[in-house]
């Protein structure tokens, strides 16, 4: 469930500037939301937890900037001011990419509003709309007031397509920290959205191990098409991830902090930092 990172290298094309410092990876089921889990909400809580730890380790790199990253419907920035929605899974609650923000804006996908929520537990700014009824943000969780944007990325996006989008991250600041929003497969057992698949397993497992172990390599060799075969929809954002990882250079451990599949979908934390 947990494990510690290999150190892993790598050829940086900005020299001595190094745009991604701290990276987080979670997942977004939206019930992880409290209000939207219900009374089921419990079952989560170790999920939460473990989320609250990868935002506050990530916070605690002091970004200069935080950047969401999530699949949505296209490839590109979503800029502030942007607005989630939690109507459609039957809860009233709408979640601000900036506490704060004059106006609604653009609509964040469900990857970045769960992300949007996920930092909110950390800000130090009042949110605009009611804060969670469950579990808050861990005791020791940091405030953050950096600036938050955010970017999405199309399921089905070539290497070619995310390695640019990569460059854009890194071009976004000088100390750029990514909350990286993504579920593993989602066919694990006959009552999962996708049904039993016998690849499901080993897949996740690979998943994991990269992500534990921070291996690049691994995440970048992930198969587009067996991804979406087994609806693992965080397969584009890791692929930004490490493709943004390599291009900073330098060693990276990881640390993974939860690997479950609670209803038949694979649900992986991890935190990154340099070394």
């Amino acid at each position: 469930m947990t494990g510690s990172a290999r150190r892993r290298t790598g050829d940086s094309r900005y020299g001595e500037r190094v745009p991604l410092v701290a990276a987080a990876v979670c997942p977004h089921p939206p019930l992880l939301v409290p209000e939207v889990a219900g009374s089921a909400a419990p079952e989560l809580d170790d999920l939460r937890t473990a989320c609250d730890t990868a935002v506050r380790r990530l916070l605690a790199a002091d970004p200069d900037r935080v950047i969401l990253l999530g699949t949505g419907p296209v490839t590109g920035p979503i800029r502030p001011p942007a607005t989630g929605s939690l109507q459609p899974w039957g809860v009233d609650l709408d979640v601000p990419l900036v506490p704060g923000q004059p106006d609604r804006g653009a609509v964040l996908p469900l990857s970045l509003t769960i992300g949007a929520w996920l930092l909110a537990r950390h800000d130090a700014r009042p949110p605009l709309t009611a804060a969670p009824v469950s579990t808050g943000p861990a005791q020791t969780a940091p405030a953050h007031t950096a600036p938050v944007s955010a970017v999405q990325v199309a399921a089905d996006a070539g290497l070619a397509e995310l390695a640019a989008l990569a460059d854009e991250v890194a071009a976004a600041g000088d100390r750029v920290a990514l909350l990286v929003l993504g579920d593993g497969s989602a066919c694990r057992g006959e009552k999962s959205p996708g049904y039993d698949d016998p690849r499901a397993l080993p897949y996740d497992q690979r998943v994991a191990g990269a992500l534990a172990d921070a291996d690049l390599d691994v995440l970048l060799g992930l198969d587009p098409v067996v991804s979406a075969e087994l609806k693992a929809a965080g397969r584009a954002p890791w692929q930004v991830l490490a493709s943004a990882a390599r291009a900073a250079g330098g060693g990276w451990r990881g640390e993974l902090l939860h690997d479950a599949a609670p209803y038949g979908v694979a649900y992986f934390v991890a935190s990154w930092e340099r070394v």
